[in-house]
């Protein structure tokens, strides 16, 4: 048996509406500390967007999506952002903001494979 270790993640929403507090979750970010593992997962579908939201701009929040990414992987195209430790890159991923794309509170759980944890919490939040 591989040894388990502790990891935190959020759930990433868009809220199309910020006054109405509508949410669709579409993505999930998650830290492994131990493993060195920083990711992220995004699953959106337009339809449940747009329904919500007819006039949202969807290339405009799946750039924003994408970036998510960029961050996670300390890409350079991440900007000044995707330079800082992954600890940091996750917690300011993570803070509260009030804008469309925001994440829930950070939770946290077990795994010996955060790449299979990262699927695993995509399967069950994000996928319908």
């Amino acid at each position: 048996m591989h040894a388990l270790n502790s990891y935190d993640y959020a759930i990433i929403r868009v809220v199309p509406g910020v006054e109405r507090g509508e949410c669709v979750n579409v993505g999930v970010i998650l830290f492994c500390r131990t493993l060195d593992f920083l990711g992220a997962g995004i699953h959106v579908e337009p339809a449940l967007l747009t329904a919500l939201a007819p006039a949202l701009d969807l290339d405009a929040v799946q750039r924003y999506l994408d970036h998510i990414v960029l961050i996670c992987k300390g890409s350079a195209e991440a900007g000044s952002i995707g330079q800082l430790s992954p600890s940091e890159r996750f917690h300011w991923l993570v803070s509260p903001r009030s804008t469309i794309i925001q994440t829930s509170p950070v939770h946290c759980g077990l795994c010996s494979d955060p790449e299979a944890a990262l699927r695993h919490l995509l399967k069950t939040m994000v996928y319908r």
